[in-house]
């Protein structure tokens, strides 16, 4: 029986969410659904194609702070059964349209990141706002999907989420167009020489990502080996990171060469990857560099990484911010990197058809 959802999202079109979204909507194509995505002008997810059973609605406003009168329009014209968003406000919003519309529709959050890590990164005024509008709307929301069990634990103990609408469900990564794109080619030299392994660190170039920490740990390991460092990512930070990197004298053997859509094909060819994060959801660079077989070395971070790498099983990790630790897992790896097929298997639950299967039962229907 064919039944009428909705998803509502305001990414910034090169963030994990975005990728969930991209490989979740031809997953969601192959189902006899009809789906409503909304959209947040001059935000993402920027598709090139949706399935035809996927229609898309551009609501009128610039901001997730004004959406509210929007979802009121929506719902009480549209009424679908179910209703996804993946972002704090939306959250909000959505739950605050559902109680004065009436409309009867089955709301799931999402939660993709550490709350916890998030509300130290906050002056206490901001943090206690944010917990407290948590508290107030996340027990009302139907069910609650997080990407690892750390984030759905502060979703339990600082929002109020009942354990029993709680849904961990890994991020939908693995699928046959991620190994395609990351047998393409690519036009960057160091990968071809197998005497300088590639370093490979991918993220927006900001604090929360401590490229920093990554750039000091290559400088130490480049004093012992010969290796390179490229860092896929643009954001604020870039002039600070090559000044760092010229600072310490490696510049030469360091590539900050800006936002690739297509990271994997780095990641196949890396020789090794660094996550250097002071906070995560679940790390989606950490399961994609998995499931090209590349070594990883990732700090323990709250809250995914750990649980990808099962604690350490698949990949060393180090506390946030050391650069000497950091430094000895990236050599001891290089020197004794682990069987590709082995790593593998960590992430088969990553897989696109077992993630859209989940979502849909988080959203009420069954197979």
């Amino acid at each position: 029986m064919s039944r009428h959802l909705a998803l509502l999202f305001a990414t910034s079109g090169h963030s994990g969410v975005d990728r969930v979204v991209q490989n979740l909507l031809p997953e969601f194509g192959r189902t006899p659904h009809r789906f409503d995505l909304l959209l947040i002008r001059g935000h993402g997810p920027y598709l090139d194609t949706v399935p035809d059973n996927i229609r898309v609605i551009r609501l009128p406003v610039g901001s997730k702070k004004t959406v509210l009168p929007c979802l009121f329009w929506y719902l009480w014209r549209h009424r679908p059964e179910a209703m996804l968003t993946a972002n704090h406000e939306l959250n909000r919003a959505l739950l605050l349209a559902r109680r004065i519309t009436g409309v009867p529709t089955r709301v799931v959050i999402r939660m993709g990141m550490s709350v916890s890590a998030k509300g130290r990164d906050l002056q206490p005024a901001q943090r206690d706002a944010l917990f407290a509008s948590m508290r107030r709307w996340y027990p009302l929301a139907d069910a609650a999907v997080t990407p690892s069990q750390g984030v759905g634990d502060d979703l339990v103990k600082i929002a109020g989420v009942q354990p029993g609408r709680l849904s961990v469900i890994r991020n939908p990564i693995v699928n046959e167009r991620f190994f395609q794109l990351a047998e393409e080619p690519v036009e960057h030299s160091w990968y071809g020489d197998t005497d300088w392994p590639v370093i490979l660190g991918v993220g927006s170039l900001e604090p929360r990502k401590d490229f920093t920490t990554l750039i000091k740990a290559f400088a130490v390991v480049r004093a012992e080996r010969r290796c390179r460092l490229i860092i896929l990512g643009k954001g604020r930070q870039r002039s600070d990171l090559l000044a760092l990197a010229a600072q310490l004298g490696v510049a030469e053997d360091v590539d900050l060469p800006g936002f690739d859509p297509n990271p994997y094909r780095h990641m196949r060819r890396a020789g090794l990857f660094v996550l250097a994060s002071q906070r995560e959801g679940a790390s989606a660079v950490v399961v994609e560099a998995l499931a090209c077989g590349t070594p990883v070395v990732s700090t323990d971070c709250p809250s995914g990484p750990a649980e990808t790498l099962a604690n350490g099983r698949y990949g060393r990790l180090v506390p946030v911010g050391d650069v000497a630790k950091m430094a000895k897992a990236i050599n001891a790896t290089l020197d004794y990197p682990p069987d590709p097929d082995y790593l593998r298997q960590a992430v088969v639950a990553n897989r696109t058809e077992v993630v859209a299967r989940r979502y849909l039962a988080a959203l009420g229907v069954s197979d």
